[in-house]
């Protein structure tokens, strides 16, 4: 099963992709970050969002996608523009067929580090560790979406052994 995690945000919006393979080994097969330009009217940046990510599933036909859910911050406008990203991306991904789950922070953090309260450092160095990498996944928004992937990974696992995620 071919993977692909999405950490959506206007400025930045990061994917990885992962094989899961019936034993549940995890290969890491890409991962990135697209940016859009500041400045640039809303409407543009979430086309140029959504014009990039559907090259990208395009290029890999993941099987299924895993987002981050909303987490609802401080910063309104923020929390907005994250919607509208999420938004963007769902639909993309969705406008070919590949079946959504969601996650939140917290259940992504369970997943990769056992710890649902894990740092940003602790969760990239697992996701290193995770996926067999020399160094820790950069850029930061890339590195979230791959826990993003890997959290999906680990909760179809369960799944198919009958258990809850």
């Amino acid at each position: 099963m071919l993977v692909i995690g999405v950490d959506p945000g206007t400025a930045s919006t990061g994917y990885g992709l992962l094989r899961q393979h019936r034993d549940g080994q995890l290969d890491l097969i890409d991962f990135g970050m697209i940016s859009t330009t500041a400045g640039k009217p809303m409407a543009t940046r979430l086309l140029d969002l959504y014009q990039v990510l559907t090259e990208i599933i395009d290029n890999f036909q993941p099987d299924a996608a895993a987002v981050e859910k909303l987490y609802f911050q401080r910063n309104v406008s923020t929390a907005i523009t994250v919607g509208q990203a999420r938004g963007v991306a769902m639909l993309a991904l969705a406008q070919v067929g590949i079946p959504i789950e969601e996650y939140s922070p917290k259940e992504i953090k369970v997943a990769v580090t056992g710890y649902g309260n894990a740092d940003k450092g602790q969760m990239q160095s697992m996701v290193k560790v995770l996926l067999r990498m020399e160094d820790i996944p950069k850029p930061d928004d890339a590195a979230d979406a791959l826990a993003v992937a890997i959290c999906h990974c680990h909760s179809q696992k369960l799944r198919s052994l009958g258990g809850h995620s």
